[in-house]
């Protein structure tokens, strides 16, 4: 069971993610950081445990405003053997090649931004590319047919509940496991609602593959300890 610490930036900062509601994100403020500063976020989640990746939710990017390249940079170079899952706002197959050139940046394809399902099934390299599956409520955000198809899919998908994000509800274990029967044996990752071990466990037990977490790693409720426990049950 994978643990994936997530970074919402927006205009330089971390920022805490609530329930989707983009506009009023403010800087985070967590006992893990001194500021809202990327890298010095990223060490305070790294200090919690070991991780193989970050998250990266680019929400400038994702608005269509200018990238923050520069947080992305520093990232990368405070952690240059870390993988980092990059959700820019990428709209076709040749946005996600161009990410996918710095290195070890994975593209996430998050369907709120796709403009069709052929976007995926021009992919070059979908083995540097993950799905998110974006979901407001009970609407799914996006083309409906990469929802109904599952050909294009790559090997790694995430189910994005935004609002859930921060809610403290608990994830969406039913459109989890609607997901990961259709997956076809791909990695699902839950993304929206984690508040602590029970909820991991639940997902480990519907054959998620891992979960996108934040506020569970910065309160306190995912403890190094608990990251042992599931690291040592083969994160």
């Amino acid at each position: 069971m994978r643990i994936i610490p997530v970074l919402d930036i927006k205009s330089g900062l971390v920022v805490r993610g609530v329930m989707g509601d983009r506009q009023n994100y403010r800087p985070i403020e967590t006992p893990l950081s001194a500021s809202a500063d990327p890298v010095a976020v990223a060490k305070g989640m790294a200090g919690l445990g070991t991780f193989s990746a970050f998250y990266v939710a680019d929400l400038d990017a994702i608005e269509g405003r200018p990238a923050n390249a520069a947080a992305l940079a520093a990232l990368s170079a405070a952690f240059p053997k870390t993988a980092f899952w990059v959700d820019a706002g990428l709209e076709t197959a040749a946005e996600a090649e161009r990410l996918q050139r710095a290195p070890r940046q994975h593209a996430v394809m998050g369907t709120e931004s796709i403009v069709d399902a052929a976007a995926l099934a021009a992919l070059t390299r979908p083995e540097r590319v993950i799905l998110s599956l974006d979901f407001k409520g009970d609407a799914f955000l996006g083309p409906p047919e990469i929802l109904q198809n599952t050909n294009h899919w790559p090997d790694r998908v995430i189910v994005m509940t935004l609002s859930r994000v921060g809610s403290g509800a608990g994830p969406d274990l039913d459109r989890l496991g609607a997901i990961v029967a259709r997956a076809e044996g791909r990695a699902v990752f839950a993304a929206g609602g984690v508040r602590g071990p029970e909820d991991v466990e639940a997902l480990e037990q519907a054959g998620v593959a891992g979960a996108l977490v934040s506020t569970a790693l910065h309160d306190g409720r995912l403890s190094p300890e608990v990251l042992r426990r599931f690291a040592d049950r083969g994160q």
